[in-house]
C-alpha cells in the first residue's frame, strides 16, 4: 500500500503512521531519555497503556543504540497504578523520608530488621568455645 507521499505504508499502520491498535500518542522528551505513553486497543475495543522508556546509549565501539523498557498498563489496573504514583511523586519530591501506606504494604526499617536479627541470635566469646 502506498502512502500520499509515495511512501510505502505497513498495513497495520495508518495513514498518519500510526499503528491500527493505537488510539493515542503523547511523547515527552526529558533530559537524555524519551517517554512514550501510547493507548492501545485489543480484539474486543478494550484499551491499555504501554509506557515505553528509551534512553541513548553508546556501545563499546562508539556505535550509538537505544535502551528501551516498557509497561504495560490493562484497564482494570489503571485506578490503582494511577494512585500509587501520584503517591510515589508525592513521596520523592517530599524532602522528608518516603513513608509507605500501610494499606498496600509494611516495610520495616532497616534499623529495626538489624536489632531484630540481633536480637535472635546468641552472643557468644570464642573463648568459651575453647574450654569445651
Amino acid at each position: 500500500m502506498e502512502g500520499s507521499q509515495g511512501k510505502k505504508v505497513n498495513q497495520s499502520e495508518t495513514r498518519d503512521g500510526m499503528r491500527r491498535d493505537e488510539v493515542f500518542t503523547k511523547i515527552v522528551r526529558a533530559g537524555t531519555r524519551t517517554y512514550y505513553f501510547d493507548v492501545r486497543t485489543i480484539r474486543d475495543n478494550s484499551r491499555y497503556i504501554t509506557i515505553t522508556e528509551s534512553k541513548r546509549k553508546i556501545d563499546s565501539s562508539g556505535n550509538p543504540f537505544y535502551m528501551k523498557h516498557k509497561i504495560f498498563l490493562y484497564h482494570e489496573d489503571f485506578e490503582k497504578f494511577s494512585e500509587g504514583l501520584k503517591e510515589a511523586i508525592l513521596n520523592a519530591e517530599n524532602e522528608e523520608t518516603a513513608q509507605v501506606s500501610p494499606i498496600d504494604q509494611k516495610r520495616v526499617p532497616v534499623e529495626e530488621t538489624v536489632k531484630q536479627e540481633e536480637s535472635e541470635f546468641t552472643n557468644l566469646d570464642f573463648d568459651d568455645l575453647e574450654d569445651k
